[in-house]
């Protein structure tokens, strides 16, 4: 269909466009809200700056379609695939893209609050700075992602895959992300105060100088893990593995470090402790 013909349809009082073939059109800056688009081929198509306002794109084939700053909120993309897609400054809050395919995509400074994301696949993803505040990404595959300065506050990440994501800077105050794999994950001057990481694969995780004051890491796994200047105020790292983990310059007061090996066989650098900044010290094995 040609684009012009679409847009006279649309002006005539139709909305329904499932299936359409728009591969590679230019439908810069057009307004088509509330249409559906079902299904629709809209690979390599640009929709810069568009208006897609509670339009249905599930199923959609939006492969390298230039996305940027489109305002889609409300809009639904259920099993939408936008690998590779450009969705950099978009506007999608409270949009629905439950099994979307986003690998390689990039949605740096996009807004994308209190949108529905479960299940979708964000491999490779470019996130910086995208606003993700109460979006549901239970079960997401973020494996990869660069979330450098992204805001997760309030976000669902039960059962999401975060293994070598870039998440410096973030602001993850009060996530649960209780036994989660976060291994080789890059948290460095991420704000995590408060968060619960009980039980948590920490494995090699790079948390210099991150915001870790009353951080629940309970039996947490931090072998290898970086904690340079990071500050544990009160955090609570009671039966915490701190094999080969780095903690010089960290700040400890108040800690919780009932059951931790602290032994100088496990350590990599030393670490200076007042009794006065620690809580329930142990040299329990």
């Amino acid at each position: 269909m040609k684009v012009r013909h679409l847009l006279r349809l649309y002006e005539q009082g139709n909305r329904d466009f499932s299936g359409v073939d728009l591969c590679g059109a230019d439908l810069r800056g057009v307004t088509l809200i509330g249409v559906n688009l079902t299904g629709a081929n809209l690979r390599g198509a640009d929709l810069a700056r568009a208006f897609l306002i509670k339009s249905d794109l599930s199923g959609a084939q939006m492969n390298w379609a230039n996305l940027s700053y489109v305002k889609m909120s409300d809009a639904k993309l259920v099993e939408a695939e936008l690998t590779k897609a450009n969705l950099s400054g978009a506007f999608m809050v409270k949009s629905k893209l439950p099994g979307a395919k986003l690998s390689g995509a990039d949605l740096s400074g996009a807004n994308l609050r209190r949108a529905n994301l479960w299940g979708a696949n964000l491999c490779g993803a470019q996130l910086e700075r995208i606003n993700l505040r109460d979006a549901n990404l239970s079960g997401a595959n973020l494996k990869w992602a660069n979330l450098s300065e992204a805001r997760l506050i309030g976000a669902r990440l039960y059962g999401s895959s975060l293994n070598f994501a870039n998440l410096s800077r973030a602001w993850l105050k009060g996530l649960d992300l209780s036994g989660a794999d976060l291994e080789g994950v890059n948290f460095k001057e991420a704000r995590l105060s408060g968060a619960n990481l009980e039980g948590a694969n920490l494995i090699t995780a790079n948390f210099s100088e991150a915001q870790l004051d009353r951080v629940n890491l309970n039996s947490a796994d931090l072998t290898g893990a970086n904690l340079t200047k990071a500050s544990l105020e009160e955090a609570n790292l009671t039966w915490a593995v701190l094999k080969k983990t780095d903690l010089t310059g960290a700040n400890l007061r108040g800690t919780m470090l009932y059951g931790v090996d602290f032994k100088e066989e496990r350590l990599t650098s030393t670490i200076r402790l007042e009794p006065a900044d620690c809580s329930f010290f142990s040299t329990a094995v």
